[in-house]
């Protein structure tokens, strides 16, 4: 299942667990902790806590949301900001990581996260946001869950600023200039040359994905194929298994399964660009899988712009790709 950032108020989620970012001493903090007190019943809230006493760093205890709208309150004990020291990199990341177990543990399926540590603890949220999506889409990658990172606000957003002005950059040049008309893509040594090097963005971006030879016989063959159809067969041909997919797409589990059973059916545009980044097609593939939606790419839309700079620089974090797309206000990969 998907990990999704919104922008919500935490204390209205109508989740199985909210997670409160909480100190060692698991006493009401600041900011978010207290809205969290605040909403449940500060009173019965410290009490249950009082029982439990302390939790170290990294750790997570659980007691039930009281007056919430979830039915557990997870309270991950987070790392203050110690500038870029990987012990407190690690210890972030646990902090995500046994909030989740604890949810795994009590089979719940639905969890919203604030953006741990990144208030009066200090930690940059660029940094913090990196942080957590890395560890919950570890997590993801072998559990069924969804997951929430509940921002304030888009402006709680900071993406790296090399990143984020590259995209920029892009957006200016093709939707400033061209959002009057269907965006025609040119051919793929235009493109290339048009885009500045990836190694710019130091480790945010991989190096372009080389393209792959494409035989016209073989597109002839496939032009009767329907969109279940050639995503199955993408599938196959890259020695993938479904979950791998489907995780690696932000895709929720069952939209998969109807996807596989039904060989009629009809995805949304944002499901199909979904799965050409799990399966990280090139430019050409991305099209044609489109093509076979119904769908294609136009430089009228920031979404489509945003989705093109990824696939043609070969980046195909769909975490990333979400964070960027956030910033800008645009719709989330995934389901």
């Amino acid at each position: 299942m998907p990990l999704l950032i919104i922008r919500n108020d935490i204390t209205k989620m109508q989740v199985d667990a909210v997670v409160n970012p909480s100190n060692s001493m698991l006493q009401c903090g600041r900011g978010t902790s207290q809205a969290i007190f605040n909403e449940a019943g500060a009173k019965v809230l410290a009490g249950a806590l009082a029982e439990i006493g302390q939790c170290s760093e990294g750790e997570a205890v659980i007691t039930k949301g009281f007056n919430l709208p979830a039915k557990y309150i997870i309270h991950a004990v987070c790392p203050k900001w110690r500038g870029k020291d990987a012990e407190t990199y690690e210890l972030l990341g646990r902090s995500y990581t046994s909030a989740l177990m604890l949810a795994k543990q009590y089979a719940l399926k639905t969890v919203a996260f604030p953006l741990l540590s990144s208030g009066f603890y200090g930690w940059p949220k660029a940094e913090a946001l990196h942080e957590a999506t890395a560890a919950i889409s570890r997590f993801l990658l072998a559990e069924d869950m969804t997951v929430y990172i509940v921002l304030y606000d888009h402006e709680s957003v900071e993406i790296g600023k090399k990143l984020f002005s590259s995209v920029k950059e892009y957006i200016d040049e093709h939707y400033i200039e061209q959002k009057r008309r269907q965006y025609e893509y040119p051919a793929y040594q235009t493109l290339q040359s048009s885009m500045a090097a990836p190694a710019s963005h130091g480790n945010l971006l991989q190096k372009m994905s080389p393209v792959k030879e494409r035989k016209l016989e073989d597109l002839i063959a496939q032009m009767d194929e329907t969109f279940s159809q050639k995503l199955l067969r993408l599938i196959d041909e890259r020695g993938m298994k479904d979950s791998e997919v489907y995780r690696k797409a932000n895709i929720d589990r069952r939209l998969f399964s109807k996807i596989r059973n039904d060989v009629y059916y009809t995805p949304s545009k944002k499901t199909v660009l979904a799965f050409a980044i799990a399966l990280e097609l090139s430019f050409d593939e991305t099209k044609d899988l489109l093509m076979k939606a119904g769908f294609a790419l136009s430089y009228s839309s920031k979404f489509d712009i945003i989705l093109s700079f990824f696939i043609e620089n070969g980046q195909y974090d769909v975490f990333l790709i979400n964070e960027v797309l956030f910033a800008y206000g645009q719709p989330l990969l995934g389901e």
